[in-house]
């Protein structure tokens, strides 16, 4: 192998798939914002979630329900996919330069 062709493949190694990280940051971001949501609705209780309640502010029609862990999944897949597809991005802009 030549020296030319060791530094294309080192290069195609190191470049991330920009798609594959906003899909795994959404579903980080969604799964874990799902199971916070569901947990909260299982337990139960007066004043369910009144922290987590303060995302409708950023997410129109969330709740603490099954309905809103639903909704919010979406929204934070969302959010996670764009934040994923932006660290790809940037590591790549930069790691070759």
């Amino acid at each position: 192998m030549t020296a030319s062709n060791s530094s294309t493949v080192q290069a195609s190694l190191m470049r991330l798939n920009a798609r594959a990280w906003g899909i795994s940051t959404g579903l980080l971001l969604g799964g874990g914002l799902f199971l916070a949501t569901v947990f909260l609705v299982i337990r139960g209780g007066p004043n369910m979630g009144q922290h987590l309640s303060m995302l409708r502010a950023f997410f129109p029609g969330y709740s603490v329900s099954w309905l809103g862990a639903f909704i919010g999944f979406i929204y934070a897949f969302v959010l996670g996919y764009g934040l994923g597809r932006i660290i790809g991005s940037v590591y790549n802009r930069l790691a070759f330069r």
